[in-house]
């Protein structure tokens, strides 16, 4: 069985596909990787080089999956960054095609719109798409703070506003809420993961990295293929954490390491792998 993931790609750094298909791959997933943008690097540099692939080639892509009838050996269409709105029709006519092929497999849609501090990065008639259509097709959705605050319209000011906005997400749909880059208390990081029935908090102390590309992209990764292996929620979300922690601080690590500093800081993926399944932390998720 497969995942078949339809987001962006860099050359060089980690975002998207990039970041996403190698720790699914690591943790046992195969990996069907269809790329909606080909740059040269992401967006966070100010300039690249490449362009928005667009939402035909991935419906061409798609079909010639279908043709092969592969789509039945599906067992999620994961999708993240799109380019421009083709992309948006490109991702329901897969999570059609497949669930008729393989009615069992899950859709997770990771809305990437923006974040705290930087605001919306995408073409503005993203946001409706995501709102409107993508996350009430989705089983489960992965919104960062300012993602969750944009698609339910509810200031996210502690838990039991989260929790309201939790609880909007799965009226809308989703099974599986996975809330990223959330603080209670400015000191510390973590998650809030619900699936319906239980609501999950984890933390893990704040790195000083600020807001690095790719992060949200592994931690949906991490979170699908663990919640595909575990179906618990509480599991899964620990797994995650753990991972996602030992990869980023790793990356801080070898960051700090160098005495000529690059511009940006980027994912250390690679040297870091073991955290993908045998994470060196451990962090416990806590009923809210």
């Amino acid at each position: 069985m497969a995942i078949l993931s339809i987001q962006s790609h860099v050359v060089y750094g980690y975002a998207g596909n990039t970041a996403a298909v190698f720790p699914m791959q690591r943790l046992g997933r195969e990996v069907w990787a269809i790329n909606t943008v080909e740059f040269s690097n992401h967006t966070g540099y100010g300039s690249w080089k490449g362009k928005v692939l667009g939402g035909e080639l991935a419906e061409e892509l798609i079909e010639g999956l279908q043709e092969r009838d592969a789509l039945g050996n599906c067992e999620a269409v994961l999708s993240g960054y799109m380019g421009d709105a083709g992309v948006g029709k490109a991702i329901r006519t897969a999570v059609e095609k497949v669930r008729l092929a393989s009615p069992r497999a899950l859709y997770c849609c990771d809305p990437v719109m923006g974040d705290i501090g930087r605001g919306f990065y995408v073409k503005p008639d993203i946001p409706e798409i995501f709102k409107n259509e993508l996350v009430p097709l989705a089983d489960i959705v992965t919104p960062n703070r300012f993602e969750l605050e944009a698609l339910t319209d509810i200031k996210i000011i502690d838990n039991d506003n989260a929790r309201k906005a939790i609880d909007i997400l799965h009226s809308k749909g989703p099974g599986v809420v996975l809330v990223t880059s959330y603080s209670s208390d400015g000191k510390n990081i973590g998650m809030i993961a619900s699936d319906r029935g239980n609501v999950y908090s984890i933390t893990t102390p704040e790195l000083p990295i600020g807001t690095m590309a790719g992060s949200g992209d592994i931690t949906t990764s991490i979170f699908l293929s663990r919640y595909l292996e575990t179906g618990d929620i509480k599991r899964t979300l620990e797994l995650c954490a753990a991972s996602v922690f030992g990869i980023l601080e790793k990356s801080w690590q070898a960051f700090n390491s160098l005495e000529e500093k690059p511009k940006l800081m980027e994912l250390k993926i690679i040297a870091s792998q073991k955290e993908l399944d045998s994470p060196t932390n451990y962090f416990e998720a806590k009923k809210l």
